[in-house]
């Protein structure tokens, strides 16, 4: 059998049964996709089952607040998916109805070439490959393919390889089918060789190096900050702001930010480590309780203790929270 034929056959007995593969509806297939963008199935799936029920159409959701949405996205990370879901949504609307061709999909604030396709070849049969980490890590293994998947020459030599394997009319299935190929048997480590139905053609088993394969160049630099929280408590109320766009958590609530920490606050935590993808994060965590209000820097405003849960924080910032009732 073909690759492609042995990769549907398998696709058959294997494939995971995920609620957003039960329609044809963009909006549903659209959500999952963003939700999932460097997010495992099992953390996101709770967060579209809830987007799902608070916002059923992306009209809904076009008519939420930025802050709704943030704040629903909240432990998600990575919250600049969620202002561009938002985003997109008023596209949709504003141009009556989600777009059916791969340029309007692209067209979409935060949907680039692996979403679209996604979304083009699930929900309107588009015979439109996808590539994301799965599809290059089989692809790379089976042909042999050393060129780093995160440079131009990569990404355009596994794209036309990807789409000269795509049944055009079966490409949703196609599609699907490599993405739980490399999420259930080709996995990046400890991957199932041995029961593997492509085995026998795969060059990176034969060869011995699925251990090497794909490659990828290295180029990010991890970059640490410091961080330091004062919460202020003071008389059931606290002061927040809300994090400015250009730098991490855009949109986003926090305490009191400040390299002073004012005399009688009490240490709750310190240095907390926290890894995002390109910075290291160290945050020391003050309680500072006061029966006068004091003055804070602009930006600041007050609000009930028990109304912080109404804000979408950084799952940091919960963490941290969540130590003062501890």
């Amino acid at each position: 059998m073909s690759f492609t034929t042995t990769i549907l056959e398998w696709f058959k007995e294997n494939g995971r049964s995920l609620p957003w593969r039960e329609t044809r509806d963009p909006y549903a297939i659209w959500l999952s996709e963003i939700i999932l963008q460097q997010t495992r199935i099992e953390q996101g799936r709770p967060y579209w089952e809830r987007f799902m029920k608070q916002w059923p159409t992306v009209e809904a959701l076009a008519q939420a607040t930025e802050d709704e949405v943030l704040r629903e996205w909240q432990g998600l990370g990575y919250y600049s998916r969620a202002r561009n879901l938002h985003t997109a949504a008023q596209q949709v609307v504003a141009m009556g109805g989600f777009p059916t061709t791969l340029e309007g999909i692209k067209a979409l604030k935060g949907v680039g070439d692996y979403t679209a396709a996604a979304i083009g070849s699930i929900a309107f049969d588009l015979p439109a490959a996808v590539v994301d980490g799965n599809v290059y890590r089989v692809l790379a293994r089976h042909y042999g393919i050393s060129t780093p998947i995160n440079t131009t020459e990569g990404k355009k030599e596994f794209t036309q390889l990807a789409q000269s394997l795509l049944p055009p009319q079966q490409a949703s299935a196609f599609n699907q089918a490599m993405m739980d190929f490399g999420a259930i048997q080709c996995t990046p480590s400890n991957p199932q060789c041995l029961q593997c139905p492509l085995q026998d053609s795969c060059i990176a088993f034969r060869e011995g190096r699925t251990d090497a394969l794909p490659v990828k160049q290295k180029t990010l630099k991890v970059k640490e900050r410091q961080l330091t929280y004062i919460y202020i408590r003071c008389n059931g109320y606290t002061a927040i702001h809300r994090r400015p766009a250009g730098d991490i958590w855009q949109g986003l609530y926090e305490p009191w930010l400040t390299e002073q920490v004012p005399q009688g606050a009490v240490l709750q935590r310190q240095h907390v480590k926290h890894v995002l993808t390109h910075r290291i994060l160290y945050a020391d965590f003050w309680l500072w309780e006061v029966d006068k209000r004091p003055t804070l820097p602009e930006g600041y405003f007050w609000i009930k203790e028990d109304e912080v849960g109404n804000y979408g924080v950084p799952r940091l910032i919960e963490l941290l929270i969540e130590t003062l009732n501890t």
